[in-house]
């Protein structure tokens, strides 16, 4: 037998070699969990990190094939897998556009909240108009695509090409023709434009004068005004018929959902194509240095109106609206801007914005999933700065000097087609095309935007959700300012009637009615509706009725008896 201390050792040396079996095992599990969290990492940005990793395969394919000195054919063959993203893309707009617009319109049920949901319609587009002029007037100070013709190649087949210079009125007009066609079929692939006849005209005096007349025609492009201003009309239309337009309204919503599907399969694909589009372009160009220069400013001016917008004038008018911090505001809500950040999707961040703006700061439950999910379709500041960003880079990368008339374009297109944009990775570079066919721009140079888009699409979503955000916050504000009014004048018409109530207890002779009394009065009104037509008659037993409440109770009393009887 061992002694007893033995046996209080061999014990403790056991719980000792359990306790290091525990460690080991403990140590093991958070290795496993380390790793589960990095697979789950992987798993989340996978996306992302395919996306980076066709921009760096592209740059290595161009510098690789770049001495072989291609011939044209050959670059274009390198392009095709290129020209294939780019032309799914185009095929995904024309549904994208009118079901997110249809569902998105019919969801505005501004008649529900009243004037809080005039509100929130006049702050989305307000802060979405305010984004895209602030990216134009960027754009035109740092003009990132300046000096950058180089870039500009049309090798990868696709069509479209500058539009040539018309005076503004001309664009101006085309503007407002776009928006009412003629022809809905003819507009998914059709729009209007002015273009000039030169006309020679023989004068008095015998000289010839070239004279230019505008003459409308249809070209090949989308007409995305027109479809974008039907869609919003009809899905508005829709709301108004009630039950009756329920069942088309469910049908846009699905086709939206099947077309968000599409547009996920088609991001899977992205990689691939910006591998062959980057790598194609490298070939194509003469000066390296200058695509870096070139998108470096690019990128820059992108984040710098994201920063202003998103740091100074969304706060601001938040101030503006609720005299209080706005970045007191914007510290409770750091999760789901880090989602935001790391997920590129403004529908992926909706649950945890939802969940940190209730307990966080407060915002009553009804308002912010009135306001988050919709802000999440129709509101897209980000957006609109990067696609407006976008549209003005291309255009100066193709030397072509924009007019008023297509400047008011890309504010009134980048505002529009914000509205049930894409909640998805990527998702603002389907608009930009959009843009490009509103101004008449090729679409060739898309492959530049989508080879820094996995850069500026991460403040781009975070500005997108910020604005959802300080929307609830403001709205909050004003619905617990006019409860409180409300209950104000409420206590206001509470104390002014126990006021009247008290004096006129001291005055009304009503309460010297008996219980007997009344029995009276309903006895004399039950007689007169069942037989008396005469007017004037019951108005005198009214008046008699009124010295009851005057205190003269024998009186009436027997003259309504009297009366009654003869009933």
């Amino acid at each position: 037998m061992e002694p007893a201390g033995s046996m209080e050792k061999g014990d403790g040396g056991e719980k000792a070699g359990n306790g290091h079996a525990e460690g080991a095992e403990e140590g093991g599990g958070g290795g496993g969990g380390r790793l589960r969290g990095c697979r789950g990492f992987l798993r989340r940005n996978a996306l992302v990190l395919l996306t980076v990793s066709g921009v760096v395969a592209g740059v290595a394919l161009g510098a690789a094939v770049r001495g072989a000195a291609l011939s044209p054919a050959q670059v274009a063959y390198l392009a095709f897998p290129g020209e294939l993203l780019l032309r799914m893309l185009r095929m995904v707009i024309l549904p994208l556009v009118v079901c997110s617009l249809v569902s998105g319109a019919a969801s505005l049920d501004t008649r529900s909240l009243g004037r809080l949901g005039g509100i929130a319609v006049a702050y989305f587009l307000g802060t979405t108009l305010l984004a895209s002029g602030l990216a134009v007037a960027l754009g035109f100070i740092i003009r990132p695509g300046a000096g950058a013709s180089a870039l500009n190649t049309p090798g990868l087949g696709l069509p479209g090409a500058a539009p040539p210079s018309k005076k503004t009125v001309d664009s101006f007009l085309d503007l407002v023709r776009n928006l009412f066609p003629a022809n809905l079929v003819a507009a998914a692939f059709r729009t209007y434009v002015t273009e000039y006849k030169t006309v020679l005209r023989n004068t008095t005096s015998g000289n010839v004068t070239v004279e230019k007349i505008p003459v409308g025609n249809e070209i090949e492009g989308m007409n995305i005004l027109g479809l974008v201003l039907f869609a919003l009309v009809l899905g508005v239309a829709l709301k108004k018929l009630g039950r009756e337009g329920e069942d088309l309204i469910r049908f846009f919503n699905s086709f939206n959902e099947a077309t968000m599907v599409l547009v996920t399969w088609i991001m899977w694909y992205v990689p691939i194509g910006i591998m062959f589009l980057v790598g194609s372009k490298i070939v194509e160009m003469e000066d390296i240095v200058l695509l870096v220069t070139s998108l470096g400013k690019y990128i820059f001016a992108s984040i710098l109106g994201h920063f202003i917008h998103g740091g100074i004038i969304l706060p601001l008018i938040y101030f503006a609206s609720t005299r209080q911090n706005p970045y007191r505001f914007l510290l409770g809500l750091i999760t789901p801007f880090a989602t935001a950040f790391a997920t590129c999707s403004s529908s992926a961040t909706l649950p945890s914005m939802i969940k940190c703006i209730e307990e966080n700061n407060g915002v009553d439950h009804r308002i912010s999933r009135f306001i988050l999910p919709i802000g999440a379709t129709v509101n897209m500041d980000g957006a609109a700065i990067f696609q407006c960003m976008a549209a003005v880079f291309i255009a100066q990368l193709n030397n072509v000097d924009l007019n008023a008339g297509q400047i008011f374009t890309i504010l009134v297109t980048a505002t529009a087609s914000s509205v049930g944009a894409a909640g998805v990775p990527a998702g603002g570079v389907l608009t930009i095309a959009i843009i490009l066919e509103a101004i008449g721009l090729p679409t060739n140079d898309l492959s530049l935007i989508l080879a820094v888009d996995w850069i500026v699409d991460r403040t781009t979503t975070v500005v997108n959700v910020e604005g959802d955000a300080l929307g609830a916050g403001i709205l909050n504000y004003l619905n617990e300012k006019d409860k409180k009014d409300k209950e104000q004048e409420l206590k206001e018409v509470s104390v002014e009637a126990v006021a009247n109530s008290k004096s006129e207890e001291e005055t009304s002779p009503l309460r010297k009615l008996s219980w007997k009394d009344i029995k009276l009065l309903m006895f004399m009104f039950t007689a007169l509706g069942r037989g008396s037509s005469n007017f004037i008659a019951a108005a005198a037993f009214i008046c008699k009725a009124s010295f009851l409440v005057k205190g003269h109770n024998e009186f009436c009393k027997k003259t309504l008896r009297m009366r009654c009887g003869h009933l």
